[in-house]
């Protein structure tokens, strides 16, 4: 039988990220970043995240080759590539030459489903200090709990993880406090060094406010190109470009469809040598470790000038198909 698992990853960018949109925009910046079309926030496609996950679990294997476009060993065309863990998990195709010389292309699609990123809290400056805003819905949908919320609230007032009586900003925007809740993770990442400092200064607010407090609070950065003979900015080449700023929180979904049931054991790269992080015996494995090495290598542009990194918080929420979430809270 086919296997099915999901695991929810939560990720915290530990630099500005900037998944551009492509092109120029009308707006306030130049490159603008991509947004979910209905509520205008902003999030990481899973085609970045696949990307990102397959070049570097090729690496990681020593096999480089396999996250290219030809899927083709360069040193063996005769290899099997169902036998290298990167092409078996992301897909590929291959082809063979029958004896008359045309050429036969055997196609498989990948077994895991990457999707996209969304935010869950997001930082944004307040006379308190640094405060993460998120929704009720949105910790809810990731398994998050969220004691002593009213049934009803004004639209105008937020409500906050501490006590306080006062008026709170977050950046332009003045809004009441309401009652005071608190927020529980799911055990996989309750006890994290990350969550652990944010979780006091946490601010509900309504989902109609969300989209234009991110927007508002996105981090704007201002580039110039260099004339090359004079070593001055050139004319007329001013730029700007925004990003989720650092320290966001993100959740996303990864989906094992393992219909070909033929993955082995892997422990050691293809020249032979320990793989980091432990031994791969599923494709999520391999995923997992394509996409910790975003942590230091990142994700999206400008990446040599600063952009990019995330970093895995705790372990992944797992569920099999029909199942109910197994480290997540009642």
């Amino acid at each position: 039988m086919t296997t099915y698992e999901r695991h929810r990853l939560l990720f915290m960018t530990t630099d500005p990220v900037h998944i551009g949109a492509g092109g120029y925009r009308l707006g306030r910046v130049d490159n603008s970043i991509v947004r979910e079309p209905g509520t205008r926030l902003p999030k990481i496609p899973g085609t970045s995240l696949h990307g990102a996950a397959r070049s570097y679990a090729a690496q990681v294997y020593g096999t480089p080759w396999a996250a290219g476009q030809e899927h083709k060993h360069p040193d063996n065309p005769n290899f099997d590539l169902g036998g290298n863990p990167v092409c078996y998990t992301f897909g590929y195709l291959e082809k063979t030459k029958r004896n008359g010389g045309t050429a036969d292309t055997t196609g498989y699609s990948g077994l895991v489903n990457l999707f996209d990123a969304h935010v869950l809290l997001f930082p944004v400056h307040s006379l308190a200090g640094p405060v993460w805003v998120s929704t009720a819905s949105r910790l809810h949908d990731v398994g998050f709990t969220v004691d002593g919320l009213p049934a009803d609230w004004a639209t105008d007032s937020a409500l906050l993880t501490w006590e306080r009586k006062d008026p709170l900003n977050l950046g332009w925007l003045m809004l009441k406090v309401g009652d005071q809740v608190t927020i529980s993770a799911p055990d996989a990442w309750n006890d994290t060094p990350r969550w652990q400092a944010v979780r006091q200064k946490i601010v509900l607010v309504h989902d109609a406010l969300f989209s234009q407090i991110v927007n508002s609070n996105l981090e704007v950065r201002t580039s110039v190109a260099i004339d090359p003979e004079r070593g001055a900015a050139e004319d007329g080449a001013l730029f700007t470009y925004e990003a989720l700023p650092r320290a966001t929180f993100l959740t996303t979904e990864i989906v094992l469809d393992d219909y070909r049931g033929g993955f082995g054991e892997f422990s050691q790269t293809e020249q032979g040598e320990p793989l980091p992080g432990g031994a791969w015996s599923s494709p999520l494995d391999v995923v997992n470790a394509g996409l910790r090495m975003i942590e230091w290598l990142g994700v999206g542009g400008m990446g040599t000038r600063g952009f990019g990194r995330m970093a895995i918080v705790g372990e992944p929420l797992m569920q099999r198909f029909g199942e109910e979430v197994s480290n997540a809270q009642p």
